[in-house]
């Protein structure tokens, strides 16, 4: 999708929202009349504006967003910068807006091509906002509360939320956790496990999910995360 494409599609989401004057349900729905038959775009849209609205949500339940927050946002969401006035309107509007997360949520959700429980798109979703969530330093515990309401909205089981959240909160803390295996299972189930987690998040895997280009920073830090706790296992297993 090239440069003037995104663009305008932006445009037209804005136009909608503008119009509306209901930011969540406004943009929701301009995504799923405007691409109707365009499955590609709409789940990059899609996944560009749950990204914007939903750190807009989170910073409101926290209720103070800090410069460290809107930095960490820029890290994993790089935009032109001919587009940051329109990025910065939308994510205002979501914070303004008096409809809830949840229902924003929920309508996302609705968006997911598979529609099936651990859809990746919408991990790639939590993933992300863990990363704004934890750039002050901590996930604060109205923050961790939000993001585990939207992957239940998300229909994220709890185990997979958790290897999620390992990979943010005291990363590196539980290694076993991270990969999403115990430490009584064999060396070989844990390599296995691994390779297949490695193969998820390869930076091909994001492009077929439709996850743009701008977020696939989130895809390195995962893969470091992944591969130091991987390492850490083999080099506890090695002693023993």
């Amino acid at each position: 999708m090239g440069k003037h494409v995104a663009i305008s599609l932006w445009d037209s989401i804005l136009s909608i929202v503008n119009a509306t004057g209901n930011a969540l349900a406004g943009v929701v729905e301009a995504i799923r009349t405007l691409f109707e038959g365009d499955p590609e775009t709409r789940r990059k849209v899609a996944f560009s504006v749950a990204m914007i609205a939903l750190s807009a949500k989170m910073a409101k339940a926290d209720g103070i967003v800090t410069e460290t927050e809107v930095s960490a946002f820029r890290d994993i969401f790089k935009f032109p910068d001919d587009q940051a006035q329109n990025v910065a309107r939308l994510y205002n509007l979501a914070r303004q807006d008096v409809a809830g997360y949840e229902a924003y949520a929920e309508r996302l959700a609705s968006l997911c091509v598979s529609c099936e429980q651990n859809c990746p798109v919408l991990e790639d979703i939590i993933d992300g906002l863990f990363h704004i969530a934890k750039s002050d330093g901590a996930v604060h515990e109205k923050e961790l509360s939000f993001l585990m309401r939207v992957a239940e909205i998300f229909q994220i089981k709890e185990e997979r939320f958790q290897e999620i959240m390992a990979r943010h909160v005291h990363a590196g803390s539980d290694p076993y956790k991270i990969l999403g295996v115990s430490p009584k299972d064999d060396f070989s189930l844990i390599r296995k496990r691994y390779r297949v987690l490695v193969s998820e998040n390869h930076p091909d895997m994001l492009v077929a999910r439709g996850v743009p280009e701008e977020l696939h920073a989130l895809a390195n830090d995962r893969m470091a995360a992944l591969n130091a706790a991987y390492e850490a296992i083999e080099k506890e297993r090695r002693a023993a």
